[in-house]
């Protein structure tokens, strides 16, 4: 198959390039207006790369109006979140299938337009939800479903990513352009929380900052404590030198998912080209509650309880 690729020289794009490669296709174009993409030599050093979205745009329409043997099947989109909507619409102009990375749209309405152009051109859009694919974590939701069926779970979400300075004057540090922190961290675990333990029956927020966010998720079966921080001090003591803490509790037991991210991606790519991939109807649950809680406001008086990292940095 004869991918091309938005983003390429963004953090997420090596994982796609891995991907394509040890799927057996070829990637025959790629964009992104800065040019430190060396990383493609590894992979795929033939690809014709643009820095301009519309010259990109053009040269994949003449493969495709010439029916050449280059014409693109999949557009893999890795550029900035506020752009996927445009480029997967791009895709399916170019009667390419879209395989996007999280969040797919920031809008949840959005998604609903995108359904519409599958039928109208006959192609899927698929987007990365690769947590599902993992082993401790499918070997978890096996464990749920064969428990009690009124068991209700407490849950404690802890992910502590820190970034420099850089990232508040990056595209990722602008809530316009990335969704903010609950969008652009959080939008994998929220999925995974929906998958694991079903829909979203309320949501409260206890703090929002700009490297901060947490609050209370109830679910179908699970009450959730969570908080997302970029900021460093939030760090335990003892890392072991890793740089970012993902903790994941659940009724007091730690699920260990800290490896095996490896190949994810290629899983996803493996899935999508025998057409099982993850679609927009598995995608808008996350995407609706990030959405709801970039528009919520902090509750003064918490109905749900706090995760202890919040009341730890709230201000006094």
């Amino acid at each position: 198959m004869n991918f091309a690729l938005t983003g390429l020289a963004g953090y997420v794009a090596p994982r796609h390039l891995k991907a394509i490669h040890d799927t057996g296709n070829r990637l025959i174009a790629a964009v992104d207006p800065h040019d430190s993409v060396g990383i493609i030599d590894r992979y795929f050093p033939g690809t014709s790369f643009f820095t301009d979205i519309e010259r990109f745009d053009r040269h994949l329409e003449m493969l495709r109006h010439k029916n050449d043997e280059r014409s693109v099947d999949y557009l893999s989109v890795c550029s900035p979140n506020h752009l996927h909507d445009a480029h997967v619409r791009l895709a399916l102009r170019l009667g390419a299938h879209a395989i996007c990375e999280k969040p797919l749209v920031l809008n949840p309405w959005n998604l609903d337009a995108l359904q519409q152009l599958e039928q109208e051109y006959e192609r899927c859009v698929f987007t990365v939800l690769q947590l599902r694919l993992h082993p401790q974590l499918q070997s978890l939701k096996v464990q749920l479903a064969d428990g009690p069926g009124r068991e209700r779970h407490q849950v404690l979400l802890t992910y502590v990513a820190p970034r420099g300075t850089w990232y508040r004057y990056s595209w990722k540090g602008q809530t316009e352009k990335s969704g903010g922190l609950a969008t652009n961290i959080g939008i994998h675990l929220f999925d995974l929380l929906i998958w694991l333990f079903g829909s979203v029956k309320g949501s409260e927020l206890h703090l929002k900052q700009d490297r901060r966010i947490s609050g209370f998720l109830e679910l179908e079966r699970a009450d959730v404590q969570w908080f997302l921080s970029v900021h460093g001090s939030d760090l335990p003591v003892q890392t072991n030198g890793k740089r970012t803490w993902r903790s994941l509790q659940l009724d007091g037991h730690e699920i260990e998912f800290s490896s095996g991210f490896e190949d994810l991606h290629t899983r996803i790519y493996e899935q999508v080209l025998v057409g099982a991939g993850f679609d927009i109807d598995d995608a808008r649950p996350s995407i609706e509650l990030v959405h709801q809680i970039r528009n919520q406001e902090p509750v003064k008086q918490f109905r749900g309880k706090p995760h202890p990292l919040t009341e730890h940095v709230m201000p006094v």
